[in-house]
């Protein structure tokens, strides 16, 4: 019996100084991932060294589309992954996968014109992104279950896209929101300010809310509430450094403990109003929350202070900035031409996401309104991968949103005609992140 004991337990040691041996992802608190081709065994003993930060239910969930979720083209891999990630749908075990009828009371519309389209595809796994700045430190991961690069945060400090310079009186702002499971009550939430002043150095002090009088609206979310039922979003506005208006409310939609771990965060601002989704639910509608002799031109993600433990911590990727106030009216009708980026769909597929819902809306209540037009329908993608497979997959989509339009609007069919023209007709250099997302749009031309 003694010679079995410690036999197994010479073979666990081998096995666990194997798994210290192999994976980049022991370091950096599992930034790095698992190297491809590392086996399987090693994998799973990696996994238990790491303490498993992200829980490995929910298998049959469907990853949600990530670069190319909106358009055409392959999937982008690096090869390396954080050894395992937290949910990639927004229901929790058990529960059905979200329908453009779940989404039946969402009025988001995302602007017209990308300005920013951050995925992190051009920086390297491990790195802090070359094109923000922090006081604190984080890394570009990828992790299995999740399509693409995200910025995972774990440590406080703030983060900021120094490329964003500029928040127009009518913009939208949308990003993916990823957390571990049985997230704890006492971690950080996840904070996003938007700010008049500049993103330089003084915003690295600790107190420059007061310190500069800045103005601004500060939204929090936070995967797990008291009762470890729900989620939790804030807001706060101030003028000139003092507050205006707070609050804090429950939400279901982003819930750790029911496998709820990852959230789309929508903003739309119009002027002084903003509105506020998570996934389907508008959590915060204020018609005064900007303030209307102030210039906003800054965005900063924060974590106030340390995780309760090593295992918390938030991924961030798929940040869109656009600007443009919805005008679908005008456009289709008057100027016989009417373009959106906000129907999205699968990666590499015709399956519309239901977060296009707002969007579909708004020209369905157009065509509806005007009952005599008829309108063709053409699909676009950017230049990534091959050209005729964009061309088909653009057609493709383009009879999805007519078949969207027929089933859940009413709209009569034989006022559609569809079209797709892939990558054949860029409306943007296909030279940065913006161009092509952009270019991954759906068209409506009045006939």
């Amino acid at each position: 019996m003694k010679r079995i004991f410690w036999c197994a337990l010479l073979t666990a040691i081998t096995v666990e100084a194997h798994a210290q041996s192999t994976g980049d992802i022991l370091k950096r608190e599992a930034g790095q991932g698992v190297r491809e081709g590392t086996n399987v065994a090693t994998q799973k003993a990696a996994d238990k060294l790491l303490g498993k930060f992200f829980n490995k239910k929910n298998k049959n969930n469907t990853p949600a589309g990530g670069p190319d979720s909106s358009g055409a083209g392959t999937s982008k891999s690096s090869g390396t992954s954080v050894s395992a990630s937290g949910s990639t749908a927004n229901q929790g075990p058990g529960t059905a996968e979200p329908t453009l009828k779940t989404y039946s009371k969402y009025d988001f519309v995302a602007g017209d014109k990308v300005l920013v389209w951050e995925d992190f595809a051009q920086d390297a796994v491990g790195d802090f992104p070359d094109k923000w700045n922090t006081n604190g430190s984080g890394e570009i991961v990828t992790a299995s279950g999740q399509t693409g690069h995200w910025l995972m945060i774990n440590k406080k400090g703030r983060f900021i896209p120094e490329f964003i310079t500029s928040l127009p009186d009518n913009f939208t702002f949308e990003c993916d929101v990823v957390s571990n499971e049985k997230f704890s009550f006492y971690s950080n939430p996840l904070q996003i300010f938007f700010l008049t002043g500049g993103n330089g150095k003084e915003v690295m002090e600790y107190s420059f809310i007061q310190i500069d009088k800045r103005s601004g609206v500060k939204l929090g979310i936070h995967p797990t509430n008291a009762g470890s039922n729900g989620g939790i979003a804030s807001i706060q506005t101030f003028e000139d450094g003092a507050t205006v208006i707070n609050n804090e409310l429950a939400t279901t939609q982003f819930n750790s403990n029911a496998g709820k771990t990852r959230v789309k965060l929508s903003v739309w601002r119009q002027k002084q109003r903003i509105r506020v989704y998570l996934n389907e639910e508008k959590v915060f509608d204020l018609p005064r929350a900007f303030a209307a002799d102030r210039t906003y031109n800054t965005v900063l993600f924060e974590l106030w202070s340390g995780m309760n433990n090593d295992q918390d911590r938030y991924l961030i990727s798929n940040i869109k900035l656009a600007v443009g106030a919805p005008d679908t009216r005008n456009k289709l009708i008057n100027e016989g031409r009417f373009s959106t980026t906000g129907i999205l769909f699968d990666v590499n597929a015709a399956v519309i996401k239901p977060e296009s819902y707002g969007t579909l809306k708004d020209i369905a209540d157009v065509l509806t309104e005007n009952g005599s037009v008829r309108v063709r329908i053409v699909g676009h993608t950017d230049s990534d991968g091959n050209a005729d497979m964009n061309l088909t997959l653009s057609k493709k989509r383009a009879e999805a949103v007519k078949q969207a339009l027929a089933d859940n609007f009413a709209i009569d069919p034989s006022r559609l005609e569809t079209d797709g023209k892939g990558s054949t007709q860029p409306a943007a250099p296909n030279t940065s992140p913006e161009g092509k997302a952009q270019n991954r749009r759906v068209e409506f031309i009045k006939l």
